[in-house]
């Protein structure tokens, strides 16, 4: 007998965490077009705090309703976002901003197990995770964060779909201004040493909204990438320079700098909880230099872009060439590990973390 999720034609009724990043703002527009009832639970905004562009445009969707409250608080949660209310579907973009250990924990983990809490006591029966591919060789406090969660979710009888992206476009774009300014793109070694398979935000948004009634998702750990081959660094640098019609200017920013970034802070850090901090945004920097977002292969312990599934249609090429034309850009609200890191290191615009949703 097929469950009722499968049915295409049964609007279900949503609640959605992290609706104002970029990605929980395309999952809220993928939603409303599917036909679902959808109920952000989104921060207040401080006194004097101007709403951002993603809020506003979150306003003004149809068929969405804003909820204010609190993630980590387990009251706030309760009483503001699910509000003794039926739900069919969580669906959570929600991701810490930082990936520093306090950060991590407190919302890739507590507040997602608190959802889930209440998720589970109100009779949901549906979760479904935007997680992060890096998780599969985790190094780092924020992996070990969502892994803890993952395993709950998979533990706790709820029907789940964990959503393993690897790098988005805005990951990859952080220095296209950069570029367009008559500056070398920066690459961390040769450029050679890491891989991707990029995803727009709206083919990721579609992929989760499909895991509502596709059965095939239920029960299931999905890593995901965008159309295409992988791509590295330096080739990501060749396309933009070609798009612009202009010769290729690179900047090597050797690894080794990022392990003297890491020692000397964590040095710091022993006496002052600041650095302790910028050693783990060092480290996390330095992660994402040298390990590829891909899946990694159990047999060979090494990244493979032939087992990294694929879907969508929108190309990183043509974002690239939207974004030199003007009509695309990339939110820089927030500062990024790779932002801290080259700033620390070279003074450079921002690069956006790839686990930053």
């Amino acid at each position: 007998m097929q469950s009722g999720f499968h049915n295409l034609n049964i609007p279900k009724r949503v609640l959605l965490l992290g609706a104002t990043g970029t990605i929980g703002l395309a999952t809220a527009i993928a939603l409303v077009n599917r036909g679902h009832e959808v109920i952000c639970l989104v921060r207040n905004q401080s006194g004097n705090e101007l709403p951002h562009h993603s809020f506003r445009q979150l306003s003004k969707l149809d068929g969405v309703q804003i909820r204010f409250g609190d993630v980590t608080d387990l009251k706030s949660i309760t009483e503001n976002g699910f509000c003794g209310e039926n739900f069919d579907a969580v669906v959570s973009c929600l991701a810490s901003r930082t990936g520093a250990a306090k950060d991590a924990w407190a919302i890739d983990y507590h507040a997602h197990a608190n959802i889930l809490a209440t998720a589970k006591a109100t009779g949901v029966k549906q979760f479904i995770l935007l997680s992060a591919l890096c998780v599969q060789k985790p190094k780092l406090a924020f992996q070990f964060a969502k892994l803890a969660f993952e395993k709950e979710l998979m533990e706790s009888g709820i029907t789940y779909s964990i959503i393993r992206p690897t790098a988005y476009f805005k990951s990859l774009s952080g220095q296209v201004e950069r570029v367009k300014r008559g500056k070398p793109f920066l690459l961390f070694g040769d450029g050679t040493m890491t891989a991707c398979k990029p995803i727009s935000d709206h083919d990721l948004a579609a992929y989760l909204v499909d895991c509502i009634t596709n059965e095939h998702c239920h029960n299931r750990i999905l890593p995901i990438g965008g159309p295409g081959t992988s791509i590295t660094p330096k080739q990501q640098a060749e396309m933009l320079f070609e798009l612009l019609g202009q010769p290729l200017r690179v900047q090597s920013v050797p690894i080794r700098l990022l392990d003297v970034l890491v020692a000397g802070f964590e040095m710091l850090g022993r006496g002052i909880p600041f650095f302790r901090q910028k050693a783990e945004l060092a480290r996390i920097g330095r992660y994402y230099a040298t390990e590829s977002m891909l899946v990694l292969n159990p047999e060979t312990n090494s990244y493979d872009a032939q087992l990294t599934p694929s879907t969508g249609r929108e190309s990183l090429r043509e974002h690239y060439r939207r974004m030199i034309n003007g009509k695309a850009s990339i939110d820089l609200r927030e500062h990024s590990v790779f932002q801290e890191i080259l700033v620390l290191t070279l003074g450079s615009g921002p690069i956006k973390c790839a686990c930053e949703v």
